[in-house]
């Protein structure tokens, strides 16, 4: 399999897809939602500890070093990671939900 690219411009669409064929190409392929699940949690952790520490908030100094923007970009990866397990067109999904937020009263 060649090595999927993502186009110059990407759409949201266009990273599932990026996304879905670099789950393949990389082998992972045959994880099960609840891995995938777990992954993304791991992923979410890490951003907050990344996020933690920009922040100066107290954070262990010998765990290791985070960049937020790596860690932003592992979770964007596995949820998109987990849409396409569950055949969510996200675009779609988001677009939807923010119709009925806008119906919503905020305040």
């Amino acid at each position: 399999m060649n090595t999927p690219a993502l186009k110059q411009n990407p759409g949201l669409k266009d990273f599932q897809i990026y996304v879905h064929d670099m789950v393949i190409k990389r082998g992972f392929d045959d994880e099960t939602v609840p891995e995938i699940f777990m992954l993304f949690l791991e992923e979410c952790g890490e951003m907050a500890k990344a996020a933690r520490k920009l922040q100066n908030i107290k954070t262990d100094k010998n765990s290791a070093e985070l960049n937020l923007q790596h860690e932003v970009a592992d979770v964007f990866s596995y949820l998109l990671d987990i849409c396409n397990q569950f055949d969510i067109d996200l675009e779609t999904a988001f677009r939807e939900k923010e119709q009925i937020n806008d119906t919503r009263v905020w305040a």
